[in-house]
């Protein structure tokens, strides 16, 4: 896999997202990749992933929403539907997941990593349907430069509500099949997009709970020169733990945030 070193993040839109309310804490060619071209289904397949994927895939197969976090969509339908692109790739290392950081100039979440996505445009379809799929791909095409031609959506998580922004957020995963160069699009925007070996996320030596002024806890990972917490971390966390990667770490190793995290 390429690994990138810069992106541009849209209007919001996932560093947004990417607030303290966090979540609960062999590849043969089959299909080819999940491009949402306009006026096409998104395609979500199965066929042909690696076979480390296999838990992956078991896991949004059987996860509950209240396994993933606390806070679910309003039963009134409010909130801003969005959408993130959770992108498994394989590298030199192994397994990896496509990250990016926003701006340092930036006036909220300045530095902070997330998954590449944002909020749904009219153009992407019904946030009930394949909305969704349509606006990761398209987002992280926007902001990463990658082609979704070679990325694979295999799955879907059920949505997620971020009541301090009050975005309903839905995880969809990919495989990267055919990976492309990637890298900052808009340098205002983002500061630099990245891989993360799964290795390293597992590693309990690059694990820790962050701790916000308003007494909020939340999983946090020490990755590649960056501090990986909030919405972004919450999905890793409980991923990794329904594959069956995650590891014992320490749950006491604090970092602590300031009020304007």
């Amino acid at each position: 896999m390429t690994h990138a070193s810069d992106t541009h993040s849209r209007h919001m839109e996932t560093h947004d997202i990417d607030r303290y309310d966090e979540p609960g804490t062999d590849g043969t060619h089959g299909e080819p990749g999940a491009h949402a071209t306009p006026g096409a289904p998104a395609l979500v397949t199965k066929d042909g992933l690696p076979a480390w994927l296999d838990p992956v895939v078991h896991a949004v197969e059987t996860v509950e929403p209240l396994q993933l976090s606390r806070f679910l969509p309003p039963a009134d339908g409010a909130g801003r539907q969005s959408a993130v692109l959770v992108l498994f790739g394989e590298g030199a290392r192994g397994p990896e997941l496509l990250l990016m950081e926003r701006a340092s100039s930036l006036r909220s979440h300045a530095g902070q990593p997330s998954f590449p996505g944002g909020a749904l445009d009219p153009e992407d379809g019904d946030p009930k349907a394949d909305g969704p799929l349509r606006a990761a791909l398209r987002e992280a095409e926007e902001e990463t430069g990658l082609d979704p031609g070679g990325v694979q959506l295999f799955g879907v998580l059920p949505r997620l509500y971020i009541p301090v922004s009050g975005f309903v957020v839905t995880p969809v995963l990919g495989w990267w099949r055919e990976p492309t160069p990637v890298g900052v699009v808009d340098p205002a925007e983002t500061a630099r997009v990245f891989t993360v070996p799964v290795a390293d996320l597992t590693d309990p030596a690059h694990r820790a709970t962050t701790v916000h002024p308003s007494g909020h806890r939340g999983p946090a990972f020490l990755v590649e020169s960056a501090l990986v917490w909030g919405f972004t971390a919450g999905i890793i966390d409980r991923l990794l733990h329904f594959a069956g990667w995650e590891l014992p770490w320490d749950r006491e190793k604090q970092v602590p945030l300031d009020w304007r995290a």
